[in-house]
C-alpha cells in the first residue's frame, strides 16, 4: 500500500463566529473520533495533518493542501459545511470520508457527496479505507462496524492531535477522555439509547490520568461518555488509584439517578467540578432522573431538591431539558420550568427543542410515518435554531410564544442576580453569566423573536411550517450563505435540500429485502 498524505478535519462548528461563549468554549468541544482516526491512519504508515476548527480560524486557509484522502467528522449543523468541503478537495482530486453523528444519522445524503460515509467505526473500517482509497461517485460507500470498537487510543497516543487543539482555548483548557461508549436508558429522543452500554479499558483511562499530571499543573479533563459514572465506583477507584486528591479538576454529563449524596460527595472529593444531567421532562423519563412516576410539579419539587443538593458540593450544573415533547401540552410544562428555575437559581437550565436527527433513534420512524417531520437544511439542526418535528400538542405560534416566555424568564436580570448569587466559586459565576448575556442566552432570544414574527406575519415562511410547501424561505438561505462564506460558492447543487423521511423509505425498504429473500 503506497504512502498516503492525509487530512483529518473536526468541524467543532459550522462557520465563522464572534460569540464570546464560544471564544471560550468551543476549542473544548474537539470530537475524540478524528483524532483516533489521525491515531490509527499513522500507525498504518501515512502522514497525517489535523485541522480542528473552531470558527476562529480562516478555514480555507487551514485546510491541507496536496491530500490523497480526507477524512472530515461533523455533527448535523456543520453537514453543509463538511459537503462543501468536500467538493472542493474532490476538485483538487482528493478521495473524501465522511464520520461522526450526522454520518450516522443521514448516511443515505452523505453518501451523494463522499466516497465514503462511516457508522461506528473500528480500526479494520478505517484499514479497509486506506486500502481501496479509490473514488466512489456518484453514490458513495457506506461502511459501518457491526458494533462501537473495543477500545481507543488514550489521550498519551492522541497527544500531538490534542495539544494544539488546547492550546486554541484562551482561559479553561478540557482535555477530552472517554471512559465508556453507549448508555444504558433508554430516552427515545437519544442517539446512544439504541447503543449497547461499554466500558472502556481502566488501565488506558489510569495512563492517561497520569500522563496528564505531567502536562498540566491542574489538568482539566472533559468526559465524553454519554453518561458517566454508570460503574461508579470502577470509575472513581480508577481514578483515586491514580490521581492525588483533588488535582484535576473534572467535567462530566451524568444522570440525576446515578448522583446519590454518596456519591456526588466522592466527586467532590475527587475534583468535580461541573456536572450535566439531564431532566428532559416534568412528565416522563422517571427512572433517569430518580423519580419514578412522579410528575408536573411533584417531579420539580424532589429534582429541585436534589439539584440544590448537589450544588452543595459540585460548584456548577447545568440541567437539561427537551421542549415540546409530545407528552407536553398547554402552557404548564414552560410554567413548571420558571418554577424550577426560581427553586434552583444555582443551576443553569440548557433547553434543546425537539428534533430528530434521521435514523439515530427508532422514535424517529413514528414522526415520519406520521409526516411530521419538516426538511430543514441540517444547518440549523443543533437543537435550537430549528425545531424539525412538528408540535403534537401545540400550533406553531403557541409553541414559540412559549419558548419566548421560559427563555425570557430563565435569561432575565433578575434570574441572572439570582444565579449569581446563588453561585459561590468565580468561574462558574462568570461562565453563568457569559453564556446568559451572549448566543446561549440573549442570543436566542432574539432569534426565536424573529422566527415569531416572521411565522405571524410571512405567509410563505408560516406555510414552510405546515408543510405546505417545501420552497426554502429565505430568511434561512441567507444565513447558510453568510455562515458558509467563500464556502458558499462550494456547495453542491440541491445539499441544502434533503429528504426528511428517508429513515422510513429505508427501513420500508429493508422489510421489502428480506421478504423477498425469505
Amino acid at each position: 500500500m503506497q504512502k498516503l498524505r492525509i487530512g483529518v478535519i473536526d468541524l467543532v462548528t459550522k462557520g465563522p463566529t464572534r460569540a464570546l461563549y464560544a471564544r471560550i468554549m468551543n476549542a473544548n468541544l474537539a470530537s475524540i473520533m478524528p483524532q483516533v482516526v489521525a491515531v490509527w491512519c499513522e500507525e498504518e504508515g501515512h502522514d497525517v495533518t489535523f485541522v480542528c476548527y473552531t470558527g476562529f480560524e480562516n478555514l480555507v486557509d487551514e485546510l491541507p493542501e496536496n491530500v490523497d484522502l480526507v477524512f472530515i467528522g461533523a455533527f448535523t449543523e456543520a453537514a453543509q459545511t463538511a459537503y462543501a468541503l468536500s467538493n472542493l478537495f474532490r476538485s483538487r482530486g482528493a478521495v473524501t470520508v465522511f464520520g461522526g453523528p450526522h454520518a450516522r444519522c443521514y448516511p443515505q445524503d452523505a453518501q451523494q457527496y463522499f466516497d465514503y460515509v462511516v457508522g461506528f467505526t473500528d480500526k479494520n473500517v478505517i484499514h479497509e479505507i486506506l486500502h481501496d482509497c479509490s473514488q466512489h461517485r456518484p453514490i458513495g460507500i457506506h461502511l459501518a462496524a457491526l458494533q462501537q470498537p473495543a477500545s481507543l487510543p488514550g489521550v498519551r497516543e492522541r497527544w500531538k492531535f490534542i495539544e494544539p487543539t488546547v492550546r486554541k482555548a484562551p482561559f479553561i483548557k478540557l482535555v477530552p477522555m472517554l471512559g465508556s461508549l453507549g448508555c444504558p436508558y433508554t430516552c427515545s429522543f437519544c442517539i446512544d439509547s439504541v447503543v449497547p452500554y461499554q466500558p472502556l479499558d481502566f488501565e488506558v483511562m489510569k495512563d492517561d490520568l497520569s500522563f496528564l499530571l505531567g502536562k498540566f499543573r491542574r489538568p482539566r479533563v472533559g468526559w465524553h461518555d454519554p453518561n458517566f459514572g454508570v460503574r461508579f465506583d470502577d470509575y472513581l477507584d480508577a481514578i483515586e488509584e491514580t490521581v492525588p486528591p483533588n488535582s484535576i479538576d473534572f467535567i462530566a454529563e451524568s444522570s440525576l439517578s446515578l448522583l446519590s449524596e454518596q456519591h456526588v460527595k466522592r466527586l467532590k472529593r475527587n475534583g468535580f467540578k461541573a456536572i450535566l444531567p439531564g431532566i428532559e421532562s416534568w412528565y416522563d423519563l422517571g427512572d433517569k432522573s430518580k423519580t419514578g412516576r412522579l410528575v408536573g410539579m411533584d417531579k420539580v419539587r424532589q429534582v429541585s431538591e436534589h439539584v440544590n443538593m448537589i450544588l452543595r458540593y459540585i460548584p456548577y450544573i447545568q440541567t437539561n431539558f427537551v421542549l415540546g415533547l409530545d407528552v407536553d401540552e398547554g402552557p404548564e410544562p414552560f410554567e413548571l420550568t420558571k418554577r424550577f428555575v426560581d427553586r434552583t437559581p444555582g443551576a443553569f437550565p440548557g433547553y434543546s427543542l425537539l428534533s430528530a436527527f434521521g435514523q439515530a433513534a427508532p422514535l424517529n420512524l413514528e414522526y415520519q410515518r406520521a409526516n411530521r417531520v419538516l426538511p430543514f437544511p441540517f444547518h440549523f439542526l443543533d437543537n435550537n435554531r430549528a425545531m424539525n418535528v412538528k408540535p403534537k400538542n401545540y400550533s406553531w405560534l403557541e409553541f414559540y410564544d412559549h419558548v419566548i416566555s421560559l427563555s425570557k424568564y430563565t435569561f432575565s436580570w433578575n434570574a441572572i442576580i439570582n444565579r449569581l448569587r446563588a453561585t459561590k466559586t468565580t468561574i462558574p459565576r462568570w461562565m453563568n453569566v457569559v453564556r446568559a448575556v451572549s448566543s446561549e442566552g440573549f442570543g436566542r432570544i432574539r432569534y426565536n423573536i424573529e422566527v415569531r414574527r416572521l411565522l405571524g406575519a410571512d405567509l410563505k415562511f408560516r406555510r414552510y411550517f405546515e408543510q405546505e410547501t417545501t420552497e426554502l424561505p429565505q430568511f434561512y438561505q441567507d444565513q447558510v450563505r453568510r455562515d458558509l462564506g467563500p464556502l458558499w460558492d462550494w456547495l453542491p447543487a440541491g445539499a441544502l435540500y434533503h429528504d426528511p423521511n428517508a429513515y422510513l423509505k429505508t427501513a420500508i425498504d429493508q422489510v421489502k429485502e428480506k421478504v423477498f429473500v425469505d
